[in-house]
């Protein structure tokens, strides 16, 4: 059960390309906006009030802050702003806590997505005492307005009200039938759990088809993954393209991998380079290491894109920054072989190590092949017939034929 809670803050996990407006505001600035703010623009009107309540630029003063509230009338604009804090690079606990004031005004002008965003941030502890039960207070407040995933959750899990598994179900079909994905998803999941209602996994595959259907990406993914590898479900390969097209469309980065991988190793659609550099190139742009690892390679062999080495070095390093393993081994190749970049032995050792740690075997091959010969680090046999048997351990065959050859030595 704990993947419905999961599940329910989804919104601080995807990748949505919203990048947060810098909301600090100095004195002219407030000046220049000023007759904006008198014209009935209420959004700049709230940037200012908020400018005031923090001392953003000026000296806090609240009463000036309360003469522009009091000139908003749509809640909303409270909220979208409090998300830009809360959604700003590197947040500080200082944008967590105005995040948290700015939905609470939404919440008082009886904007329910800010009691649910509010409700949130005390079941988190982000701008606010990590508290359930408020957490609970702003939830029901949410659940008015249509949208009781979140209580439902609480209950599911007796988090600030006593566990409750039949009033969870209750108000996630409440959700559900309003139109809201994510209280579909929660639904299928007490289906599928047996938690509240009989144990039915057809209901569940349904309920989960909704919930993809009206918006919700990450199951797109998941239901894509199911039905990649059958499970749960009888494999069908087509499917499984459908659902991750839906879930790249919904911007999940992973589900582009996905699809990309479908489109390039001929896996229930028609063989596409084009539309693998597509998917991967998306699946890259929105931070997924396995995507740009995987179309810098495309750009090594020139599959669906031009041949260039620079630009294969470029998304190798891109992947080396999330933590790829294979962007590493990748990128050593170059550096060994001087192709995009000059050539560097010393840097290929020290990637083909982080590959082999970070689980791509094929690193230590080479990097056991870099200290037979000696290439970019000191001779030593008796280390390379130890990266030999790891990558041996890592069910590369090579590996175990050089281990075997030293070890005769």
């Amino acid at each position: 059960m704990k993947q419905i809670l999961l599940n329910i803050f989804v919104w601080f996990s995807v990748l949505t390309n919203i990048h947060a407006i810098d909301t600090q505001m100095s004195a002219s600035e407030i000046a220049k906006f000023d007759s904006e703010c008198n014209a009935g623009n209420e959004a700049v009107c709230v940037m200012i009030g908020s400018a005031y309540e923090n001392g953003d630029g000026v000296q806090q003063d609240m009463s000036k802050a309360n003469a522009y509230y009091v000139k908003v009338n749509n809640p909303s604009y409270y909220f979208d702003l409090g998300k830009s804090f809360y959604l700003v690079k590197n947040p500080r606990q200082s944008d967590y806590a105005r995040a948290s004031k700015l939905y609470a005004k939404a919440c008082d002008g009886g904007y329910a997505e800010g009691c649910d965003h509010l409700g949130s941030m005390y079941y988190i502890g982000e701008g606010v005492k990590q508290d359930n039960f408020k957490a609970v207070e702003f939830y029901k407040k949410a659940c008015d307005g249509g949208d009781c995933n979140n209580l439902g959750a609480m209950y599911s899990e007796g988090l600030g009200v006593k566990k409750d598994n039949f009033k969870a179900v209750e108000l996630f079909t409440k959700t559900c039938d309003t139109g809201y994905a994510k209280g579909c998803d929660s639904l299928g999941s007490m289906y599928k759990d047996g938690k509240g209602v009989k144990q039915d996994d057809f209901k569940a595959l349904e309920l989960f088809t909704k919930a993809c259907d009206g918006g919700d990406a990450l199951r797109c993914f998941i239901l894509g993954i199911d039905y990649s590898l059958g499970l749960g479900v009888k494999q069908d390969k087509l499917k499984a393209v459908e659902f991750y097209t839906k879930a790249c469309d919904g911007e999940i980065a992973s589900g582009c991998a996905s699809l990309g991988d479908m489109y390039l190793y001929d896996k229930g659609v028609k063989q596409d380079n084009f539309k693998a550099k597509e998917a991967y190139g998306k699946a890259c742009d929105g931070g997924n290491a396995i995507g740009c690892a995987t179309l810098g390679y495309m750009y090594i062999k020139g599959k669906g894109v031009k041949q260039d080495n620079f630009k294969a070095v470029e998304l190798f390093t891109k992947a080396c920054d999330g933590g790829d393993a294979r962007g590493y081994l990748f990128l050593g190749v170059m550096y060994e072989d001087g192709k995009g970049v000059k050539q560097d032995n010393f840097k290929a050792v020290e990637l083909y190590k982080k590959a082999g740690d970070g689980g791509e075997a094929r690193g230590y091959l080479l990097l056991g092949i870099m200290y037979e010969r000696g290439k970019g680090i000191k001779q030593d046999s008796f280390k390379a017939k130890e990266m030999y048997g790891k990558a041996c351990d890592g069910k590369i065959s090579l590996g175990c034929e050089y281990y075997a050859r030293l070890n005769k030595t």
